[in-house]
């Protein structure tokens, strides 16, 4: 058999050189190694400078504010930990139960398929009989992406048009930014799972009660808590026509300033109104936080971008700072007093892509020279050029 495909490739030189120009274009195509050939189609193996040895693993997170762990122990944690232990292909859950929080890491069998693993558990979450999870407690499924998923920080800086800093943001205004328009935008990057806020303060309304004033207007705390809520609501109605032109209904509520909820009626004695601003304060102020995000000694607001599991983490990184460069540019800008004009920059602070390229670096050093001693080896055995 080796004998006649060696006289069949002697014999057949031009399909002998079809086959390795076809594989030799192949392995260009596929190899982690950038060759600048743009003409030639890539599709690079994925290559990651950390190797990943976890467990195959899913994790379900259950919030539950203001509860303490043994609170969330005995009605969240164990009766999902008990639901999720019939799912097929289950080796062992493990949970932690903290203040607020559940958490519950269900892990696998090394043959069982990330995502098949994740369709049982959302099918499993979904038909949850009812009542076994406290009213309004809805647990979720973490990002489909590994611990190792973390390749690439930032942070949000103001910067002048010369990239020098300038500071002038507040750490909420930075947080608001992050949350409601670069996460979004960096989160539509091919490749991404998730990318998480970091440091800051969430800008919250903050409605301190009198409790004097709620007793002398007999108002108890939920009728307080549902006037809030149904002030902050936006409603829709019929059409009206009105000289064959037809216009829209709609009634406008959401809260916008402080003054839209201390002008909120929680009730009515006497035919006079009794406001917010009657029995309470009402102010910005930030929500509770349980950590901080400190770069070189001072608090800072950034965000983590997570790479979705099986993806190229080169390729995902190349994706995020595409889209950096697309949203960068309409990034908010003020005027700081010294007439400074400064404008929110995302400023990486941990980019996996140098590790990356020192990897592949080795390996293509290791590569090239295991090529250059296999052939001079031959040579040297042989001892005839054409034939080695």
């Amino acid at each position: 058999m080796l004998n006649a495909t060696i006289r069949f490739f002697l014999e057949n030189k031009l399909v002998a050189w079809i086959l390795l120009l076809t594989f030799v274009g192949w392995g260009l195509s596929t190899a982690p190694f950038d060759f600048e050939l743009d003409w030639l189609p890539r599709d690079p193996v994925a290559v990651d400078a950390i190797p990943d040895i976890g467990e195959n693993q899913q994790i379900v997170y259950t919030p539950w504010p203001g509860r303490s762990p043994q609170d969330v122990e005995d009605q969240i944690t164990y009766p999902l930990t008990s639901a999720l232990l019939g799912i097929p292909g289950v080796k062992s859950i493990r949970s932690n139960s903290m203040f607020g929080f559940s958490t519950i890491y269900v892990i696998f069998k090394d043959e069982v398929d990330f995502y098949w693993s994740r369709s049982r558990i959302l099918e499993k979450l979904n038909s949850l009989p009812a009542n076994t999870l406290p009213e309004g407690v809805q647990p979720t499924l973490g990002p489909d992406a590994t611990a190792l998923g973390q390749i690439f920080w930032y942070t949000l800086e103001g910067r002048d048009p010369e990239g020098n800093p300038t500071g002038g943001w507040d750490l909420h205004e930075l947080r608001s930014i992050q949350d409601f328009y670069v996460r979004f935008g960096l989160a539509s990057a091919e490749g991404v799972s998730e990318v998480a806020s970091v440091g800051g303060f969430v800008k919250e309304y903050h409605v301190d009660l009198d409790p004097d004033a709620m007793k002398a207007h007999n108002i108890t705390l939920d009728q307080v808590m549902n006037a809030i809520r149904k002030s902050n609501l936006d409603v829709g109605a019929q059409t009206l026509e009105v000289n064959m032109v037809e216009y829209f209904v709609r009634g406008l509520g959401y809260i916008r300033t402080i003054e839209d909820i201390e002008n909120s009626v929680v009730a009515v004695r006497n035919n006079v109104p009794i406001r917010i601003k009657d029995i309470a304060w009402v102010s910005l102020g930030p929500a509770t936080r349980r950590g901080a995000l400190d770069k070189s000694g001072a608090e800072a607001v950034g965000g983590v971008v997570v790479a979705r599991y099986g993806s190229n983490p080169m390729q995902v990184i190349k994706n995020v700072k595409a889209k950096i460069a697309e949203i960068e540019p309409g990034l908010p800008t003020k005027v700081l007093p010294d007439g400074t004009v400064s404008q929110v920059k995302i400023i990486p602070f941990y980019d996996r892509t140098q590790l990356i390229n020192e990897t592949i670096g080795t390996l293509e050093e290791a590569l090239t020279l295991e090529v250059l001693i296999t052939v001079i080896v031959v040579i040297i055995l042989l001892m005839n050029l054409k034939s080695s």
